[in-house]
């Protein structure tokens, strides 16, 4: 088995390795011919379509990069000005994508590993929604976040463990410490990029509005935003929008569950509406349990769609109804998001809704050279909801390579 220094060169992604290694090159990459100057360029990714909602961009274009950085997006840029050269013909290149819900404290409850299940599909960038709390942040801060080839961030969980939480286990209200968690949260900057709460009756029992009272003044003490998993809760839904703040995030919208984002007559509670135009974000995170397409479609037809796409990737969903991040896009362009605004929920819109501390979900210059291309198959691709709810696509969108931070790694499936 391959540790996680190696998995840093190596990535076994659905048995196709990953080659990172300078100098090592597959499926339809070339070196330039040597050149009697210096190249201007690192790298030259030449032949692709071109899609970055944050420039408006839907074209074929060479992406050129230098010193880990996007140094010139353009038409026909000389192979000549590069060092390496890779051929995107017939393929998508984009910003790296942000998958802004998984679980990738990898060993500890739920965790899987971003690496190999994010990077290896064309992630560059994931938040790790609530894993640890403050008795665990500094262990997945320098074991797992600090080791990672794919940045991660994280939000801190207002319960003291994380997201390996036993059923009722912030029903003890001396377990949900605003001022630790706050005070972890600042101790571990800039990787803490938030505060995670999970309203659950399950988890917080009756508790649940004390619980997020706590969580937002962690929130508030630490300067960053708050994203609640709202599904199942014992108090009405619109008595916890109420409470939260411009910037922080409803994540589980689209599930089926009790006080749920629609009212017995299928139409958008006022409160989710209001929230919205507040300044609330929603996020959809499928995991096991919260994606339903009847609900994520009548949402859709009263212009309540996502702000961001997310998978609540698990040790669990990796291999059932989610997978990766690319197969979550496609399935939400099946139910009626076009390619470039769900393109736009994974890169632009995802980049804004944390402090990543770099500028990433771009392809402008000067921005971090994370980048994705991929292969968009034409066919018949069913896709399945938490709820066991099936739709058909007619596309489906396949990593082929990502770059991350300037170095190339190639999927070769």
């Amino acid at each position: 088995m391959l540790n996680r220094r190696e998995l840093s060169k190596y990535f076994v992604a659905g048995g196709a390795a990953l080659l990172a290694p300078r100098g090592i090159w597959s499926g339809g990459s070339s070196s330039s011919p040597q050149q009697s100057t210096a190249p201007t360029f690192d790298l030259l990714i030449e032949g692709g379509t071109v899609v970055d909602p944050s420039q408006n961009l839907h074209a074929a274009m060479d992406v050129a990069i230098k010193d880990g950085k996007i140094a010139e997006v353009s038409k026909n840029i000389p192979k000549e000005r590069a060092l390496k050269v890779i051929s995107a013909k017939d393929r998508i290149v984009t910003p790296g994508f942000i998958d802004v819900h998984t679980h990738v404290f990898e060993g500890v409850g739920i965790g899987t590993n971003a690496d190999h299940y994010c990077l290896s599909r064309g992630v560059t960038t994931v938040v790790d929604a609530g894993s640890a709390g403050y008795s665990t942040m500094a262990n997945f801060h320098k074991f797992v976040i600090n080791p990672s080839v794919t940045r991660i961030v994280a939000l801190i969980n207002i319960g003291v463990v994380g997201a390996a939480m036993l059923p009722g286990s912030l029903v003890n209200l001396d377990w949900v410490n605003p001022q630790l968690t706050a005070k972890s949260a600042m101790e571990n900057k800039p990787a803490v990029v938030g505060v995670k709460i999970h309203m659950g009756k399950a988890i917080t029992g009756a508790g649940d509005m004390e619980c997020l009272k706590r969580a937002l003044q962690a929130a508030e003490i630490a300067g960053v935003p708050l994203m609640a998993h709202i599904e199942d809760s014992y108090s009405p839904l619109p008595d916890i929008l109420k409470m939260l703040r411009k910037g922080d995030i409803y994540t589980h919208c689209y599930n089926s569950r009790p006080h749920g984002i629609l009212d017995a007559n299928g139409k958008v509670l006022p409160e989710a509406k209001e929230a919205r135009e507040r300044g609330v974000l929603f996020d959809p995170a499928q995991g096991q349990t919260h994606l339903n397409f009847d609900v994520a479609e009548k949402c859709f037809q009263q212009n309540l769609l996502p702000d961001t796409i997310s998978t609540d990737l698990t040790i669990v969903t990796v291999e059932r109804r989610v997978y990766d991040l690319p197969t979550t896009v496609s399935k939400f362009m099946a139910i009626g998001i076009g390619l470039d605004q769900a393109v736009a929920m994974v890169t632009s819109n995802a980049a804004r809704m944390f402090n990543y501390g770099a500028q990433i979900g771009t392809l402008k210059p000067g921005s971090e050279a994370d980048v994705a291309i991929f292969e968009l198959r034409d066919g018949q691709f069913e896709f399945e909801d938490s709820d066991g709810g099936k739709r058909t696509g007619r596309q489906k969108l396949f990593n082929k390579t990502v770059v991350r931070r300037g170095q190339v790694f190639v999927n070769e499936v």
